[in-house]
């Protein structure tokens, strides 16, 4: 049994996650708390202290698209990969450019835009910048047909549904304009196919379950 580690509100966990009910693979969830000290036991399964990780029969392995791709290789049917080589890498490619060169330079917004911080008007020019340049190369890649690498849904999909909404709304909170959306792509519609999916349905509940638990336990110990 596969025991998947961290939290849901990380889209990183939940793109795992997804793989995961995607192939009926069985597994548990282990929580791991934000922030605070990392155990020694958490380090030796996640160096970075990092999720998510997981823990196999075999060891544990951090990194998610390690993961999902080690996921792939050991449960290939249903398939979340083309058959082809050269397919498999411009899947790669995609997702390289929604987790590194879209989501990743967001994150650094992510301070002031939902955790009540400062990004410095100097830092904020330059991801602006920067964000321009790498959703116009995205542009170029996305094939949207309906899916982001072609006609079926695949890893690149379970990476693109947790992390393109974030990139789009920090956007938007920031520099008051969604960023995706202004330069002419669709991502809603996309997020609206990839919805009727029951892995995506049960990662945005499960989500929301816990988002709704984190505020009332917030506001139960602010009345005590």
């Amino acid at each position: 049994m596969i025991t998947l580690s961290g939290f849901t509100l990380s889209n990183y966990y939940n793109k795992v996650k997804m793989v995961l009910i995607e192939k009926g693979i069985p597994f548990v969830e282990e929580r791991c708390a934000m922030g605070g000290d990392k155990t020694e036991e958490m380090l030796m399964c996640s160096p970075l202290g990092k999720v998510p990780y997981i823990r196999t029969e075999h060891g544990s392995l951090c990194e998610s698209e390690v993961i999902v791709e080690y996921l792939e290789a050991l449960h290939p049917q249903p398939p979340l990969m083309p058959a082809d080589i050269w397919g498999q890498a411009k899947v790669r490619e995609l997702v390289t450019f929604v987790e590194l060169h879209l989501e990743l330079v967001v994150r650094e917004l992510y301070p002031e835009a939902f955790f009540g911080g400062k990004v410095s008007d100097g830092n904020k020019a330059r991801i602006e910048k920067l964000l321009a340049r790498n959703i116009a190369a995205f542009q170029r890649l996305a094939k949207f047909g309906p899916y982001l690498a072609g006609p079926d849904f695949g890893l690149a999909d379970c990476a693109a549904y947790v992390s393109l909404p974030l990139v789009a709304l920090g956007t938007k909170v920031i520099y008051g304009d969604d960023m995706l959306q202004a330069a002419g792509i669709d991502w809603k519609s996309y997020i609206k196919l990839i919805e009727q999916r029951p892995s995506a349905q049960k990662v945005t509940a499960d989500r929301k379950a816990d988002q709704a638990a984190s505020v009332a336990a917030r506001a139960a110990a602010a009345a005590n």
